[in-house]
C-alpha cells in the first residue's frame, strides 16, 4: 500500500530507494522556465552542447519581466523566444499569462513529474502529478535528460473534513496550515491532501492551495486526481489526459494534520512572513490604502468570479487603490465575455496583464507607510517595492470586501452569491508557439545585456576568508538577490545584478566582497528561503563567495548553492553563531575530507577558537562542489568520455 507521492515517484525513480531521509534520483517528464529565471538556464542548457530536449514537454513562458522601460527585457525575450525555438521548447508570448496558471491549464498532466525554474512550480500538483520547484540549472540538466536529485521526502498527509463556509477560501486553508507548521514545518515533506473535504474543492481551489504549500519549505503539495480534475480537463478539452490517480487505503504517512474545512474563518499573514497568521476578525477596521487580486495564487477563473461577485454594483472606497491581473489570457477572455470585466472597470478598479506583475515587484509599489492587501503568496520585506508598507496576504474574497469599505473587512459578515456563471469551455493556444522544424536555420538573438556566463573555479583545499555578512534567520531569496522592476532586467547580466546583492541589508555588499577578495556568508535558520532563483547563489559566487554556514537551509537554496559550488555547512552545535561577528577571519582546512566524512572543523582565526560543522549534502554532491560546480563537473565529464 502506498502513499500517492510515492506512486508517482517509485515510476519515475532512477536511483536510490524511496525511503524517506535517503538521496534519490527521478526523471523529469515535463519542465517549465519563465522569463526572470529561464534566460540563465536556457544559457546553461546550450553550455551543455545538447542539441535538442530530451523531455517530453518543455515550455518557456514569459510572464514577470514584462515592464518595458529600456531594451533588456524585450531583448531578454527575443533570446527566449529564438533558443526555445531551436532546441525543441514550447514558448508562451509575453501575455498569454502566468506560468503556473498556464501550465495548469494547458499542460499539466496527473501523474507526470514536473520541474520548474519557479518555487511555485508545486501549483500544478493540484492535477495529481509531483511538480517541484528548483534552480534554473536542475531545470537545465532535466532538459538536457540528466535525473534530478533529491532528498526522498517525508509525506505528511493533510486530511480535510468538512466544508468551506460563506466567505472563507481555499486560501484560508493554506494559511491555516502555515499558522500551524511555520514557513520552515515543510522543509523536507511533501504535504498530500486527503479526506472528504478534498471533494468539495475544485482544482482552481486546490492550486492555491499547492501554490502556496512552497511556502512551507515543502518539496511539493499533491491531491488526488478525481472526477473534480476530469471535469477541469474536459473544459480544457484535453479530457483523454486524465487518469485517476490517489493513494492506496491504509497506507503509510509519517505525519497527520486534520483541518476540519467547517470550522475555518478568513485568516491574513500580516508583515513581513506567510506565517505571520492573525483572523481577519482580529484587523477588522484597519484603514487599507491598497488592494490587489491576482497572481499565480489567485487568479484563477473562480477566485475572480467570487471577487467580482463582492464588487458587483459597488464602488471602491476612495482611499483605495484597487488593481485585478488575470493569471491567463483564456480567463481574461472569459471575464471578457461574460461581463465581468466590467464589473471590475466599473467599480473602479484598474485592470493589469496577465502577469506575475506586483506580485515580482513589476509596478504597483504601495505608498509609504501604507497597508496593502494582496492575494498573493509572499509579503517578505522589501518585495513589494516599498519598504515602509506592511503588505498583508488574504484571499480574493477578503480582498473585495476590504476594497470597498475602505478597512480590512470580513467577507462572511457580507451577503453576496456564492454561485456564480459556471466556467465556459474557451481554448485559444494561438500565442504559445511550437518549436521550429528546421533547427538548424534558427538564429539566437543575443542582445548586449546578455552576458557571458560566470563559472567558478574548482574547490581549493583550504578556504581563509572573512565573514563579509551575518544574517539572522529566515532570508529570503529576496534578501539576497533583490526582484523588482529595478533589478530583473539583470538577471541575465550577472556583473551587474551582483551589484543589488543583499542591498537591503548590507548597502555595498559587492564593494565589500571585492575589498576581501570574497568571504564567508554566516547566517540563521532556513536560510535561502522563498524563490527558486538560482542568482541567490550565482550572484555572490561572482563575488567570491566560498561558504555559507548557517544553523539551516530552505531545500532549493541549498542545492543551488552546490549547483554553482559554494560549500554549504550548517553548525554541530548552533550556539556557535553567536560567537562569530562579521569580519571575522574563518579557516577551513582539508576541505577534501569531505569525501571521508561530512563534518569539518572551521577555525576562528581572529578569535582562536574552532567549531564543529557539518555539511548537509550527498557524495554526489561533493564532486560537483570539488569541480567548482554542476556546470564544470557535466564539462568535465563529457571530457572524460570523449576522450
Amino acid at each position: 500500500m502506498q502513499n500517492l507521492t510515492y506512486k508517482i515517484l517509485e515510476k519515475h525513480l532512477l536511483k536510490g530507494k524511496l525511503e524517506a531521509g535517503q538521496p534519490i534520483e527521478i526523471k523529469m517528464d515535463q519542465t517549465l522556465t519563465q522569463d526572470a529565471t529561464g534566460t540563465m538556464a536556457y544559457m546553461q542548457f546550450e553550455a551543455m552542447g545538447v542539441k535538442k530536449v530530451k523531455t517530453e514537454l518543455s515550455v518557456s513562458y514569459v510572464d514577470h519581466n514584462t515592464l518595458q522601460n529600456g531594451f533588456m527585457n524585450a531583448d531578454d525575450h527575443a533570446y527566449l523566444q529564438s533558443v526555445a525555438s531551436k532546441y525543441g521548447v514550447y514558448f508562451s508570448k509575453p501575455g498569454n499569462g502566468i506560468c503556473h496558471q498556464v501550465h495548469l491549464e494547458r499542460f499539466a498532466k496527473p501523474g507526470k513529474t514536473l520541474i520548474g525554474s519557479d518555487s511555485h512550480t508545486p501549483t500544478s500538483s493540484a492535477m495529481g502529478c509531483i511538480a517541484i520547484g528548483a534552480g534554473g540549472l536542475d531545470v537545465a540538466k532535466a532538459m538536457a535528460g540528466i535525473g534530478y536529485r533529491l532528498t526522498c521526502p517525508k509525506v505528511v498527509e493533510v486530511k480535510l473534513t468538512g466544508t468551506l463556509a460563506h466567505g472563507v477560501s481555499s486560501k484560508d486553508i493554506i494559511l491555516k496550515l502555515l499558522e500551524l507548521l511555520s514557513v520552515k514545518g515543510g522543509v523536507g515533506k511533501v504535504f498530500e491532501y486527503t479526506g472528504e473535504g478534498v471533494k468539495n474543492l475544485s482544482v482552481y481551489q486546490r492550486a492555491t492551495i499547492t501554490n502556496m504549500g512552497a511556502e512551507l519549505g515543502a518539496t511539493t503539495s499533491i491531491f488526488p486526481s478525481d472526477e473534480v480534475t476530469r471535469e477541469f480537463l474536459k473544459r480544457q478539452q484535453r479530457e483523454s489526459d486524465y487518469i485517476a490517480l490517489s493513494a492506496d487505503e491504509g497506507c503509510h504517512y509519517d505525519e497527520t494534520v486534520e483541518i476540519n474545512l467547517d470550522e475555518l474563518t478568513p485568516l491574513a499573514a500580516c508583515p513581513n512572513s506567510p506565517d505571520a497568521i492573525k483572523n481577519v476578525s482580529e484587523l477588522a477596521g484597519m484603514k487599507v490604502d491598497q488592494v490587489a487580486i491576482g497572481s499565480c495564487t489567485n487568479s484563477g477563473y473562480e477566485d475572480l468570479m467570487k471577487a467580482a461577485a463582492i464588487l458587483k454594483g459597488k464602488k471602491i472606497a476612495h482611499n483605495v487603490s484597487l488593481v485585478v491581473s488575470p493569471g491567463s489570457r483564456q480567463v481574461l477572455m472569459k471575464l471578457i465575455e461574460n461581463g465581468t470585466l466590467a464589473t471590475f472597470v466599473s467599480c473602479g478598479a484598474r485592470i493589469l496583464e496577465c502577469t506575475c506583475g506586483p506580485c515580482i515587484g513589476m509596478g504597483q509599489s504601495p505608498k509609504s507607510d501604507s497597508v496593502s492587501l494582496r492575494t498573493f503568496n509572499r509579503n517578505f520585506y522589501g518585495r513589494s517595492g516599498t519598504l515602509s508598507a506592511g503588505i498583508y496576504l488574504v484571499s480574493p474574497e477578503v480582498a473585495a470586501a476590504s476594497a470597498i469599505t475602505g478597512v480590512i473587512t470580513d467577507p462572511t459578515t457580507l451577503e453576496y452569491a456564492d454561485e456564480f456563471e459556471k466556467e465556459q469551455s474557451y481554448i485559444d493556444d494561438s500565442l504559445i508557439y511550437a518549436p521550429s522544424k528546421d533547427p538548424e536555420n534558427v538564429e539566437i538573438v543575443r542582445g548586449p545585456n546578455i552576458k557571458p556566463l560566470p563559472v567558478n573555479t574548482p574547490m581549493d583545499s583550504t578556504i581563509d576568508k572573512k565573514v563579509v555578512i551575518k544574517l539572522p534567520d529566515n532570508i529570503t531569496t529576496d534578501h539576497i538577490a533583490p526582484a523588482g522592476a529595478k533589478v530583473l532586467p539583470y538577471r541575465s547580466n550577472i556583473e551587474k545584478l551582483s551589484t543589488f546583492v543583499f542591498e537591503n541589508n548590507k548597502p555595498h555588499f559587492d564593494e565589500v566582497c571585492k575589498e576581501n577578495n570574497g568571504g564567508i556568508i554566516v547566517a540563521g535558520e532556513n536560510y535561502g528561503q522563498g524563490s527558486s532563483r538560482e542568482h541567490a547563489a550565482l550572484a555572490p559566487m561572482y563575488l567570491g563567495i566560498k561558504a555559507v554556514l548557517t544553523k539551516s537551509f530552505a531545500r532549493i537554496h541549498l542545492a543551488n548553492l552546490v549547483n554553482f559550488g559554494l560549500l554549504p555547512l550548517i553548525f554541530t552545535d548552533k550556539s556557535d553563531y553567536d560567537k562569530i561577528d562579521e569580519m571575522d577571519e574563518l579557516k577551513i582546512e582539508n576541505v577534501n575530507s569531505l569525501y571521508d566524512s561530512l563534518d569539518l572543523i572551521v577555525e576562528n582565526v581572529t578569535k582562536n577558537e574552532t567549531y564543529k560543522v557539518h555539511a548537509p549534502i550527498s557524495q554526489e554532491d561533493i564532486d560537483i562542489l570539488m569541480a567548482g560546480g554542476a556546470l564544470n563537473y557535466i564539462r568535465n565529464q563529457q571530457w572524460s568520455c570523449n576522450e
